[in-house]
């Protein structure tokens, strides 16, 4: 059996981020030929062309992980209706120098959660713009616009009963787009 590895990037840095607790959970949704692994973006530098052709180690390891997985699942916030700035500086990183982009022909997810009513509608459109840009095939449907209400994650950090059926559906569809790529 294929054992699909999948690079997961949470766009928050916050000790208690939503994003990160939505992002632990549907690793636990999963099925068991996926493996869901976090990785790094707090340590990235600010990106700088001039460093292009001497990136630090934390940008190094940003690339050699997403160039490893077969996957990306993309799990950010909204900030100021788009993406925050930490997420962009490692889609930066990882997409150069020029010609050495480590995200090309992944095929990704994109979801998120919030606290507003259109939960990460916008930061996830602008995501998508800037991943097909990056040669990134993008899961379209369906579309998760997650708000953080009571119940959303259960006691025991997976996902609570009332959204477990639709997140559950969405990974499903997610897996099959992963598959379906690495044919």
């Amino acid at each position: 059996m294929t054992q699909y590895h999948i690079a997961v990037v949470v766009g928050s840095l916050r000790k208690d981020s939503f994003n990160k607790k939505l992002a632990t959970a549907l690793a636990r949704l999963a099925p068991v030929d996926f493996t869901l692994k976090q990785v790094p973006i707090a340590e990235l530098p600010l990106y700088n062309q001039d460093d292009d052709t001497h990136q630090a180690a934390s940008v190094l390891q940003l690339k050699s992980d997403i160039k490893a997985a077969h996957g990306l699942l993309f799990v950010t916030p909204e900030y100021n209706r788009s993406i925050p700035g930490v997420l962009k500086n490692a889609l930066d990183h990882g997409s150069r120098p020029y010609g050495d982009n480590a995200w090309s022909g992944k095929p990704a997810g994109v979801i998120g959660v919030s606290v507003g009513a259109i939960g990460t509608a916008m930061a996830q459109q602008h995501l998508r713009n800037i991943l097909a840009y990056l040669n990134v095939p993008t899961l379209g449907q369906p579309e998760a616009f997650i708000q953080a209400k009571d119940g959303l994650f259960g006691a025991d950090g997976g996902i609570g009963e009332g959204s477990k059926k639709f997140l559950q559906g969405w990974m499903d569809q997610y897996v099959a787009w992963v598959r379906q790529h690495a044919a």
